[in-house]
């Protein structure tokens, strides 16, 4: 017994796979990349321009608190002195007023005076450091210095107000308690002895107490060291430009850039309705990734791709149809439905004529069913003649199947010539006037059981899947549906509908055959009936109609045409 090999749906992807996969999608977008890095360039070169003449200046204050021991270890800096407010305070107006000054800056330049200044304090520390930016370096030097000189000043002044102040206060309250003790002691110099000069006495001593104890504080004050604090790095003139030069920033800039493309280029992947990859397309169809037609560069060649020049594409074609060779599903009872989802039905019909070529190529009797009654032109567009082989059903009567039996399948049999493939049956499509009729006929259904015989094998194409309901009528009679798409020009959403619509009529989904963009053709979902093949194909000449008189029709005898000339024609 031969054993057939039913391939996977989907092979399982490790994750560094999926990061190589989508890495490789988001190289798609090459417009957003480029745009992302030019415009990171343009803003290394503004960076770098920009900074060519700016220079920055350094100097350092160290703040301490007023004390009357600076040795003392028990008084602590931070305690007395609320670091966050004096950086306030140095990039306050009053501060820059009093650089203004000193500095000789006119009033039209003061905030330019205060732009330039930055004020930070490094952690863990009581210093303030003051940064002036400047377009030269004697000005930045020159500035740092002045800010940093008026900040000290100004908090001297501030200290010293405060000082007098207190002083002022203590005086304040000691003149009065003073001018008492005097006047008391005059009184008890004219008392005489007893109890009342005793009572004056300890109330002098009171009062001595108070003064002496106000003279304290007011000595004290006096003697505080009232120094604001030091500047222990004075700001030097810069010999180089703050910025980081023309070379760096336009690395900065590409870098940017291009982190900035990587992320619009995401955004875009990740909101693109299109699938993006093979595995994209298995997920949708929950079915594999048959093969991938490789682009056409003659702008468009014969339907059949038997003994082209170039022979890729045939061997694509072959290697489709060895795997579904070996798909158990196919390899029981052979029927096979190729459809498109929308639009054109160009490439699914080659696809159609190569698999039936391949499948003879194998020795099988093959059978092409066009089951397309809308744009039939198959029998135009390849080397056929009359001369069927009676192995196939041949309706009772004749072509014509009997009497008042004109519709479709008729009984008209070709023969097509595939070269050194071999030779297979074509049941050429014919317009009629219900097509559901026609494909639902009898006639039709015991046309496509012909691959129950032995070694036998239809293939059938039909109208794009998502346009009209004709290939849904035929899907309960094949054992497989294979999806012939341009991964750009479909949406994920199509084909998973295409998926549940197949799987709804009771059918499945062998596989999926991808291709590029058809030559002058933009990779565009067209989603109106004329663009899926409502209207006749521009290629089909208007003498392969049938006549008002019913005569000669397409694909008989006469009508056969050379492989070598044939373009396969916009369906």
């Amino acid at each position: 017994m031969t054993e057939t090999n039913r391939p996977a749906a989907a092979p399982p992807e490790d994750e560094p796979d999926l990061l190589r996969d989508q890495f490789k999608q988001l190289l798609r977008y090459r417009r957003l990349l480029g745009a992302g890095v030019g415009i990171g360039l343009l803003g290394g070169v503004y960076l770098g321009v920009s900074t060519a003449d700016t220079y920055v200046s350094v100097a350092d204050v160290v703040l301490r608190a007023p004390t009357d021991d600076p040795f003392n270890p028990s008084l602590a800096p931070d305690k007395a002195i609320n670091i966050g407010s004096e950086r306030q305070v140095a990039l306050s107006s009053s501060i820059a007023e009093q650089a203004a000054k000193k500095l000789g800056v006119p009033a039209k330049d003061f905030a330019a005076l205060r732009g330039g200044l930055q004020v930070t304090n490094p952690p863990q520390t009581m210093v303030l450091r003051f940064t002036y930016t400047a377009s030269s370096p004697k000005e930045a030097a020159k500035r740092a210095n002045g800010m940093a000189e008026a900040y000290l000043l100004k908090r001297q002044e501030a200290l010293d107000v405060t000082r007098d102040k207190m002083v002022k206060g203590y005086e304040d309250q000691r003149d009065p308690v003073a001018k008492q003790l005097d006047d008391l002691a005059k009184q008890i110099n004219t008392m005489p002895a007893g109890t009342a000069r005793d009572a004056a006495l300890g109330s002098k001593t009171d009062l001595q107490s108070k003064v002496n104890t106000l003279n304290n504080n007011i000595t004290k004050l006096q003697a505080l060291d009232m120094t604001p604090g030091r500047i222990t790095s004075p700001a030097a003139v810069p010999t180089a430009p703050d910025g980081p030069g023309i070379p760096m920033s336009l690395a900065l800039g590409a870098a940017v850039g291009l982190a900035l493309g990587l992320l619009a280029a995401w955004v875009r992947l990740v909101f693109d309705p299109a699938p993006r990859s093979e595995g994209d397309v298995a997920r949708a169809l929950r079915a594999p990734v048959l093969g991938y037609l490789p682009r056409d560069k003659t702008g468009g060649g014969p339907l059949l791709a038997a003994g082209e020049a170039d022979p890729r594409l045939a061997e694509e074609y072959r290697s489709v149809a060895f795997r579904l060779a070996y798909d158990s599903r196919f390899a029981d009872r052979r029927r096979l439905l190729v459809v498109a989802p929308r639009g054109s039905s160009e490439t699914a019909a080659a696809v159609a004529v190569n698999l039936a070529a391949s499948f003879a190529e194998t020795g099988k009797d093959v059978l092409l069913i066009e089951a397309d009654l809308r744009t039939p032109v198959l029998a135009s567009q390849l080397p056929t003649d009359a001369g069927g082989r009676p192995r196939w059903s041949q309706l009772p009567g004749g072509p014509g199947g009997g009497p008042g039996e004109s519709d479709w399948p008729d009984g008209r049999q070709l023969v097509v010539d595939a070269g050194e493939s071999g030779a297979f049956d074509l049941i050429p499509g014919d317009r009629v006037r219900n097509v559901a009729r026609a494909l639902t006929s009898p006639r039709a259904t015991r046309l496509i059981s012909e691959a129950d015989s032995p070694n036998s094998t239809v293939v059938v194409l039909a109208p794009p899947v998502l346009s009209y309901a004709d290939a849904l009528a035929l899907v309960d009679r094949v054992d497989g549906v294979l999806v012939v798409c341009d991964p750009r020009a479909v949406h994920r959403s199509d084909l998973s509908r295409i998926r549940e619509l197949i799987s709804g009529a009771g059918g499945t989904v062998l596989g999926a055959v991808l291709h590029s963009p058809l030559p002058g053709q933009k990779s565009k979902r067209d989603t109106s009936p004329a663009g899926a093949g409502g209207a006749r194909s521009p290629l089909v000449p208007s003498s392969q109609e049938p006549d008002a008189a019913g005569g000669r029709l397409p694909g008989e005898g006469g009508d056969t045409v050379a492989l070598r000339t044939v373009r396969s024609g916009r369906r």
